[in-house]
């Protein structure tokens, strides 16, 4: 599955790229830029002179990379543990990404069957401290999976402490959420959240930028929080000391101008010392789900009656119109029972419903989900309130 749109030269040439240059080189996104995928694979491998700016010393590192780079070895490896490529000009691909410039992912590692594009429409990044207290891993939680029942996908890095926590928060409510990797999204890290990694992409979406089998790094890690940050409408962070990763997700979503928000603690903590700093400067403090969506969502989004854009019918792909179809005409319907009604699992049925969520057909209701208004007069006459 590769997501349709670019050229499978440019999905080949970018998953060799993946694995010569590291997550948010901006000096590789350049030569991508000006020169494009196909001439930089032609001179790593060709033996010609060095791309601009490149050092003797770096060049040659790069070329020893390329060297044993295997691309068709990747994608097969890929296809086999059920993950997808995308690369941009893909239908798929997450258009928010290219805020990053050229420090934009050569391409994403995906596992999972829903939509990144339609899910990143709609998301927000919930992060903080690994060694989180009683209280951070409470909050993170609750605020997740209060988001998620408000139609909210929400991404977190995986981690343990406050990622964990977050993860969790929506699987319990059976809601949408993301795990964005700093390795190869076919073996998690860390090794303690490979079963919860493996619900994420049940019922969610894992990806990374790092080709099948690559290990995590420090400086990954750091440099996944920029995909964290760029994936998502804001950022919250619960608990964070002085130097934490999630700052690093903040103060990245605040140069990218998204949304930055903070959980505040007791003052006395060193654990919310971070997240006391970010709410001194340009951070909104927020304490629940609400005013996060408040803040990140459309005008009237807590109003009872918000309508969202919808697109014509026709262009939703068919698992999505089975799912729209079964839904009724008035009141709510349980997961599974879409899921019956659309022929599909609960974790596709799951999957289809956040997308028509992003695109303004359906609402969640607590456990259930139902048309929107726009959505009862433009599924089909039939299925009009009478």
């Amino acid at each position: 599955m590769t997501g349709g749109g670019a050229p499978e030269e440019e999905r080949l040439d970018r998953a060799f790229l993946a694995r010569v240059i590291e997550p948010g080189d901006e000096l590789g996104g350049r030569w991508l830029r000006e020169y494009g995928a196909r001439d930089v694979v032609r001179r790593l491998t060709g033996g010609g002179r060095p791309l601009p700016e490149a050092s003797e010393k770096r060049w040659a590192g790069l070329c020893a990379r390329a060297d044993r780079a295997d691309p068709e070895g990747d994608l097969h490896q890929a296809r086999e543990a059920g993950v997808r490529f995308l690369v941009p000009g893909d239908g798929e691909w997450p258009g928010q990404l290219d805020d990053l410039g050229d420090g934009r992912p050569v391409g994403l590692w995906v596992r999972g069957r829903a939509n990144v594009r339609m899910w990143a429409l709609r998301s927000v990044a919930v992060v903080g401290a690994r060694a989180c207290t009683e209280y951070g891993a409470h909050v993170a939680a609750s605020l997740a999976a209060g988001l998620a029942e408000r139609g909210w996908v929400v991404v977190s890095g995986g981690a343990y402490g406050v990622d964990g926590a977050a993860h969790r928060g929506v699987l319990g409510v059976g809601g949408a959420t993301v795990a964005v990797l700093a390795c190869g999204v076919d073996r998690p890290y860390p090794r303690g959240h490979v079963q919860l990694i493996g619900r994420i992409a049940e019922q969610g979406l894992v990806v990374g930028e790092l080709p099948p089998g690559e290990h995590p790094t420090s400086s990954r890690f750091i440099l996944r929080n920029r995909v964290i940050a760029a994936l998502t409408r804001g950022t919250v962070v619960v608990e964070a000391a002085y130097r934490s990763g999630a700052l690093v997700t903040a103060r990245a979503a605040q140069r990218l101008g998204r949304f930055t928000m903070g959980v505040p603690g007791p003052a006395t903590s060193a654990l919310s010392a971070g997240v006391h700093e970010l709410l001194r400067g340009d951070a909104v403090l927020v304490s629940d789900a609400a005013e996060v969506v408040e803040l990140v969502g459309d005008m009237g989004e807590l109003a009872p009656d918000r309508r969202g854009p919808v697109l014509p019918r026709d262009l939703l792909e068919p698992g999505a119109r089975q799912v729209l179809a079964a839904l009724p005409g008035q009141g709510t319907a349980a997961v599974d029972e879409v899921a019956r009604g659309a022929g599909t699992s609960v974790d596709e049925a799951v999957g289809r419903l956040y997308e028509l969520r992003a695109l303004g057909y359906v609402e969640r209701h607590g456990d259930g989900w139902k048309l929107t208004r726009q959505a009862m007069i433009s599924v089909s006459p039939d299925r009009r309130p009478g």
